[in-house]
């Protein structure tokens, strides 16, 4: 498992993977793991957001110590939402079940991996702000009797790989049952990683949408290379009845979803508190 990196492929280790793979594999070898998952489901977190807005306001002073920092406010803005939050986060802040893009390591070939062009398709599952997308692995080790699964997803035992979260500077407004689209791209880079490429649209919902088209959209470019290490844990969040700890490792390929009864409680996505007047 030494090659598997943050979001499974950073620090292109797969790529070795499978060229050992070509070179070394008996016919009737196995290869461990033999397929990963990269889940994606899109999120709403005020927190943090609000968490790395502020990260800019350090440049919009006027006279530090005689300097005025302001011209680099905007591309440092820009250049905090450019970095991947690597962290463990609570998997009732995400606001629609989950989609994933399988990787068979048995099958596909090096240059596979060069690029992954993956959509993205969601149903809301409450009314919300968006505030990015949310992103886990898994991997099958595919046994002579046994599967086993290991999975990175939130509500599983942290691991050292955590979650990974795209954060976009614009949120996008949702309603309960809205339909988000988009797409995710991992470009491959020579600095062992890959540039992620994610833009997310919300639809007209609702009587007649089927005469509506994209009503927002909200695109960000970040390097999985230079994440923000958060590490955090998941917060504590009050509930009248704590549920059992929602499980996240499936016994077959097969998706895994978010439970809808841990989408419905609406206190759990904070709502906007004076957020204009903490952003630039």
């Amino acid at each position: 498992m030494w090659l598997v990196g943050t979001l499974l492929v950073n620090e292109r280790m797969l790529e070795t993977y499978v060229i050992a793979r070509d070179r070394f594999l008996a016919p009737t070898g196995k290869m461990f793991p033999s397929v990963g998952r990269i889940h994606m489901a899109p999120f709403s977190d005020e927190y943090l957001f609000v968490e790395v807005a502020n990260k800019a306001l350090f440049w919009q002073q006027k006279n530090y110590f005689g300097v005025n920092l302001t011209p680099l406010h905007e591309s440092a803005f820009q250049g905090y939402f450019s970095q991947p939050v690597v962290d463990a986060f609570d998997p009732r802040l995400l606001v629609a079940p989950a989609t994933y893009h399988v990787l068979d390591f048995a099958q596909m070939k090096e240059e596979d991996l060069y690029e992954l062009d993956i959509p993205l398709k969601f149903t809301a599952s409450v009314g919300t702000r968006v505030h990015g997308l949310a992103c886990w692995f898994d991997v099958l080790f595919n046994g002579s009797t046994v599967q086993r699964w290991l999975t990175t997803a939130p509500g599983a035992p942290t691991t050292h790989w955590y979650q990974l979260r795209c954060v976009l500077a614009q949120p996008l407004y949702v309603m309960a049952g809205q339909e988000i689209t988009g797409r995710l791209q991992l470009v491959a880079h020579s600095a062992q990683s890959y540039t992620i490429h994610l833009t997310l649209s919300t639809k007209m919902w609702g009587p007649g949408a089927e005469q509506g088209g994209i009503l927002q959209t909200s695109s960000c470019k970040l390097d999985l290379k230079e994440p923000y290490y958060r590490m955090s844990q998941p917060q504590a969040y009050a509930m009248p009845q704590e549920p059992q700890p929602q499980q996240f490792i499936p016994t077959q390929l097969q998706d895994v979803h978010i439970q809808a009864d841990d989408l419905d409680d609406t206190d759990l996505i904070q709502p906007l508190q004076n957020l204009e007047a903490q952003l630039p």
